[in-house]
């Protein structure tokens, strides 16, 4: 399979997890932040396949910017802009390559991070989805040294899931959450949660793909 198909089935799967997600995520968000952050991100999601409906693209870095675009208009709060600005900088990252190998899927991880981190200015520790990426990317650079691009991202996706799971002792220091103070200790970030769920999928439909 080619990889812009194999992008577009990335897409998919992660709209797909939104949908499935998306109670999960707004029971999370209600409790440290606007609860919203569920329905924000099915609907982003939503709105991208509608732009990849009829839609053409030729390349995966095609397939990602028309994401970013459907994200950013369609997302609200932080989670528009930054997930927005995490796709366009994985598309950026791989400019008009027509495959994608293991390296190239651990640097285009990288530069979503670096999106985000400039983005929302959050670093490790401050129960952001900083707390997830951030250990995904180390595990996906790890396991791209031969493995497949779809080891990368269940790497990711399981570093992902333990930085999420982290967060819940945290005491938020960026977003709504960092109001609350003490109180948002045990709840676990929705953000960092949503990025778990998103290396997940993306890593079940590259397995599949396989």
């Amino acid at each position: 399979m080619d990889a812009t198909q194999a992008t577009l089935d990335v897409v998919r799967e992660m709209a797909a997890a939104m949908e499935e997600n998306r109670r999960q995520l707004t029971k999370l968000d209600s409790e440290i932040g606007d609860g919203d952050h569920g329905n924000n991100m099915h609907r982003g999601f939503q709105a991208a396949l509608e732009r990849l409906d009829g839609a053409d693209p030729s390349t995966p870095a095609d397939v990602l910017k028309a994401v970013s675009m459907a994200l950013i208009s369609k997302v609200g709060g932080a989670a528009g802009p930054l997930y927005g600005t995490a796709f366009l900088r994985v598309s950026t990252a791989l400019g008009a390559n027509e495959e994608v190998s293991a390296e190239d899927a651990a640097k285009a991880l990288e530069a979503a991070l670096g999106g985000i981190k400039q983005r929302g200015k959050a670093e490790v520790g401050d129960k952001t989805i900083v707390d997830a990426l951030q250990p995904a990317v180390e595990a996906a650079n790890e396991a791209a040294g031969g493995g497949s691009v779809a080891d990368v991202f269940r790497a990711a996706a399981g570093a992902a899931e333990e930085g999420a799971e982290s967060t819940v002792p945290m005491t938020a220091r960026r977003g709504r959450a960092s109001y609350l103070g003490a109180r948002a200790q045990g709840h676990q970030d929705p953000g960092a949660t949503s990025t778990y769920l998103l290396l997940d999928a993306a890593a079940r439909a590259l397995e599949d793909d396989s």
